[in-house]
């Protein structure tokens, strides 16, 4: 009777840790590797290259079940002259009331494409811009879409033409704000491959004093998670990030999580923003914390992230 006892207990916990969703260093490093590969020339907004990229997680929210939120999941748009479109996943809620609600999770997939040529290299393979934050979105649908416990939706956004000046971004808030989009927060992810040195909080977010999303970051997660990076501030980085974008057009808070503090990687806009650079452990760490607190920001009854103004 003890050994069968034992045994069901057994069977509970294992069958209890069975049903937990770990994103993995493994699919984050298969996702920033082939954005970053030299196949994909750069990712430049109306290029081949970026084409490709589109395919290629088109074909990830497909696999995961994760619906177009358009027709299909492409958001087209002209950007000075060039064909772009940005890549939308759509996870509907479950509660009745609350899935009108809506969380936007996003990232930018484009990069620059060529740059100053260093040893014969002339491929900016943006593998921490942006591909780190696209492949964290990207692991974040296929988290939500196996659980099925968010009760607001969520909109999986990867934006093109970031790099021409939030263009892709811009396009798709005026058209969901055309839509009357009930949108509750926007939270970007930018740059966030290698570790920030002698800080107490893991990541930062821009316009920290705008609203109270990292405090409440660090509640649902139980640590000093999030920090205030002064020179996010200096640089006025929230005005330079997809996040922007949401935060004019809707007027909720919209911010932007990273680890790129200007001390940390020496790459940024260079042929050397290279995938094998990345620390795929820690951006899973990252990814594996915040999962938990968006989990909570899609349950909570009521609007609990709000600007610092109302």
């Amino acid at each position: 009777m003890k050994n069968l006892l034992l045994a069901l207990i057994t069977i509970f916990v294992f069958s209890c840790k069975s049903k937990e969703i770990v994103i993995t260093s493994s699919e984050l490093e298969e996702t920033v590797t082939y954005l970053a590969s030299d196949e994909l020339q750069g990712r430049d907004t109306g290029t081949e290259g970026i084409e490709k990229a589109a395919v290629f997680l088109e074909n990830k929210f497909k696999s995961y079940d994760v619906k177009p939120y358009f027709d299909n999941y492409r958001d087209n748009f002209d950007a000075k002259g060039k064909d772009a479109y940005n890549i939308i996943g759509y996870l509907e809620g479950n509660d009745p009331k609350l899935k009108d609600e809506v969380i936007i999770l996003g990232a930018h997939y484009d990069h620059i494409g060529f740059g100053k040529k260093v040893d014969n290299d002339s491929i900016a393979n943006g593998a921490n811009d942006d591909a780190t934050g696209t492949s964290a979105v990207v692991a974040l649908a296929r988290y939500f879409a196996t659980k099925k416990t968010n009760k607001r939706s969520i909109i999986f956004a990867l934006f093109s033409a970031e790099e021409m000046g939030l263009i892709g971004s811009m396009k798709l808030a005026e058209h969901l704000k055309e839509k009357n989009l009930n949108l509750y927060t926007m939270l970007e992810f930018e740059m966030i491959g290698i570790p920030m040195k002698d800080k107490d909080y893991e990541v930062y977010i821009t316009g920290y004093e705008l609203s109270n999303m990292a405090e409440k970051t660090n509640t649902y997660t139980n640590q000093n998670f999030v920090g205030l990076l002064p020179k996010a501030k200096e640089f006025q980085l929230f005005y330079r990030s997809d996040n922007y974008s949401f935060y004019k057009i809707f007027n909720e808070p919209s911010q932007t999580i990273s680890t790129f503090d200007f001390t940390n990687y020496d790459y940024y806009h260079h042929v050397d923003d290279e995938a094998e650079k990345m620390d795929y452990d820690f951006m899973a760490r990252i990814v594996n914390k915040i999962a938990p607190a968006i989990e909570m920001m899609s349950t909570t009854p009521t609007r609990e992230i709000k600007m610092n103004n109302e």
